[in-house]
């Protein structure tokens, strides 16, 4: 941070012509702090200033002040004890020697600040040497000089003090007047001397020898005196030190200057070393340039010290300011999910695009996580494990029936329909398996269609079940002309229901077929791999289809749940009918409300409840008796019941 005077009009422009202290980071300098013109006129203000340097955390001081300002300065940063501060000068102090041999050279060693480029003028030393009062003896300003540099007095009779004779050597001398190692402002002055003559010489020289026309080389009015200044930015010359002198069309010299380092010698005492240059005449590039010098910093060290009003925001993070404070002054906020920034101090998060996402740190883009339902996880496992187990268990049942068809139980029970039935579950248990693993076109399009033709096949054949069996015994009663239902006719039924549900699916394929989608609108930092529907009318239309088949078996099972059989099949088909219902209808809310692989699980849990359901309410009964109860399975204890009602 730092003191501004708005000495020069670069610091004006930039910094309000006011007094300021500016907050410094790594990068570039802000301004934390600003003091109204004049603080320095009354001891309390001063004293104000540095009670806020020494509350502040900033670490660095630009101190554009003048000489006698910062002097008033230095005096009460000494009383209050402020120490370790870097220190960057302005061009009026930064070469200040009487500020270096002072008791404030502990406070500034370290300073850093650019000067006027200091030159060596040419024979100006030996000039000075030559000086001497018999030059001009009436000179008070050559005498005091003289009796100040050698402590003599050209009065006789001083007590205490030698009389000059006047041939004292100056070369034996060590004072600032001999001094021609810090030629600054000097030099400048040098330059602007030469340039004056180079323009009155451009303006008054005569003509060449033999020309009947001569300038007079004398100044005749005002008019004459005007064209000194054109002449003077006409001026390019270069001095015996090397130095070229011109100026722009603007009338300004090149900026030259050295950025000057506060650094102790090895005597101790404090020395302007030239650590770095500026020169504006020099290509962009190579305008400013550092020697091959280290620098001393604050504190006499030879680390770089950090001044911020906020620590760097790390990768991941942006900048936020702080409402009220300078703009040097901000939080660190975490990138939103799906945003990064990769560098330091960013002032925005960049979005990731459509198929990536930010990374734990919020550093980098990743590809988005891409979710279904594998085999490979836990729930996929189970899921395939109890199709597996589903399918292979009706084999197994289908493998009794098989084994046992000749037996009266299979007989009653329809045995050309239930091996349909049971070959129609297997099928229900297997189209599960579609539903697993990364959607493709072709699963996409089997799913939906398999389970809804599957389905409509299992149930077609339990509700010709059901009509023939309660046909079979409305066919008993003396009085009644209920139709029989003959094999074939249970054939047509069945075909005839499955295919309608075929061709409402073939309709579906045909013209809006179900296929992969990658879903991001429900969770943004992932992919979730599904298959889009085509048409959600279809969906909804072979379920419905599946549901109202579904409907119309339990009604006709209702019916028949009361019939005078030892065995009577309808009570079964009835209690798995509620069990069927009962999940889709628990499925349609879960189906609709689930997220991502989910909706996949339930929907598959759904086939597989329901098929269990139709499996063990409709074959365990009958397997019981099969393998466990054989006596049971006779012509005579099937009809028993009836027959004692008959007799």
């Amino acid at each position: 941070m730092g003191l501004m005077n708005g000495e020069e009009n670069t610091w004006r422009k930039n910094c309000s012509s006011v007094h300021a202290i500016i907050g410094a980071s790594e990068s570039s300098s802000t301004i934390a702090m600003q003091q109204i013109s004049g603080v320095f006129q009354t001891p309390m203000n001063v004293e104000r200033v540095v009670r806020v340097i020494r509350r502040g955390t900033a670490a660095v001081l630009v101190a554009f002040l003048a000489q006698g300002e910062m002097d008033v300065l230095l005096e009460e940063v000494l009383t209050q004890n402020v120490t370790g501060l870097q220190w960057v000068g302005s061009e009026s102090w930064i070469t200040a020697n009487y500020l270096a041999e002072k008791r404030y050279a502990g406070i500034l060693t370290g300073s850093l600040g650019f000067a006027i480029r200091k030159a060596k003028i040419t024979g100006l030393r030996e000039f000075l040497l030559k000086v001497n009062p018999s030059q001009e003896p009436q000179s008070d300003l050559l005498r005091e000089f003289w009796e100040t540099t050698f402590r003599c007095s050209f009065l006789s009779g001083t007590p205490g003090t030698k009389l000059c004779s006047g041939f004292e050597r100056l070369q034996d001398a060590d004072n600032a007047f001999t001094d021609v190692s810090e030629l600054r402002i000097s030099n400048n002055v040098y330059k602007a001397v030469y340039a004056v003559a180079h323009a009155l010489h451009g303006l008054l020289k005569c003509g060449p020898s033999g020309d009947s026309v001569s300038h007079s080389c004398i100044l005749k009015d005002h008019s004459e005196q005007r064209q000194v200044a054109e002449h003077l930015q006409k001026v390019n010359f270069t001095l015996q030190s090397g130095e070229r002198v011109y100026f722009d069309e603007n009338g300004d010299p090149a900026a030259t200057y050295e950025l000057v380092n506060w650094q102790r010698n090895q005597a101790g005492d404090v020395v302007f070393t030239t650590v770095g240059k500026y020169d504006a005449s020099q290509p962009n590039w190579n305008q400013f340039t550092m020697s091959n010098v280290k620098i001393t910093w604050a504190a006499e060290s030879w680390e770089r010290p950090l001044s911020v009003c906020s620590e760097n925001c790390l990768p991941g993070f942006r900048q936020a300011i702080i409402k009220g404070k300078p703009i040097c002054c901000f939080s660190c906020v975490p990138c939103a999910g799906g945003e990064i920034s990769n560098t330091n101090n960013s002032a925005e998060c960049s979005q990731c695009p459509s198929e990536y996402w930010s990374n734990v740190d919020h550093s980098k883009c990743v590809p988005k996580v891409i979710e279904f339902l594998s085999y490979g996880e836990t729930m996929g496992a189970l899921l395939t494990a109890f199709s597996l187990c589903g399918a292979s268990l009706t084999l197994v049942v289908l493998c009794v029936f098989f084994r046992f068809r000749h037996t009266p139980l299979v007989k009653a029970s329809n045995s050309e329909l239930s091996f349909l039935l049971l070959f129609s579950l297997t099928l229900c248990f297997l189209c599960s398996l579609a539903f697993i693993g990364q959607p493709t076109e072709w699963s996409c399009m089997l799913r939906h269609t398999g389970f809804g033709v599957a389905f409509a096949l299992c149930i077609s054949c339990i509700l010709a079940k059901t009509i023939t069996v309660v046909m079979a015994f409305k066919a008993k009663r003396p009085a009644n002309t209920f139709p029989q239902c003959s094999a074939p006719l249970q054939r047509t039924s069945v075909i005839g229901c499955t295919l309608i549900q075929v061709f409402i699916c073939v309709v579906w394929l045909a013209f809006a077929p179900p296929f992969p989608h990658k879903n991001t609108v429900y969770a943004s930092e992932k992919i979730i791999l599904e298959c889009d529907l085509g048409s959600a009318v279809a969906f909804w239309l072979v379920l419905g289809y599946v549901g109202f088949l579904a409907l119309l078996c339990f009604m006709f099972a209702f019916l028949g749940r009361k019939l005078p059989d030892n065995f009577n099949e309808a009570k079964f088909i009835t209690f798995s009918m509620l069990i069927f219902c009962a999940v889709w209808l628990t499925f349609i809310p879960a189906y609709v409300s689930s997220p991502g692989k989910f909706t996949v699980a339930v929907e598959i849990f759904a086939i597989l409840a329901s098929s269990f359901g139709l499996l063990f309410c409709i074959f365990a009964p009958k397997c019981y008796i099969l393998l466990l109860k054989p006596e049971r399975n006779t012509k005579k204890h099937l009809m028993g019941r009836n027959q004692s009602k008959t007799q």
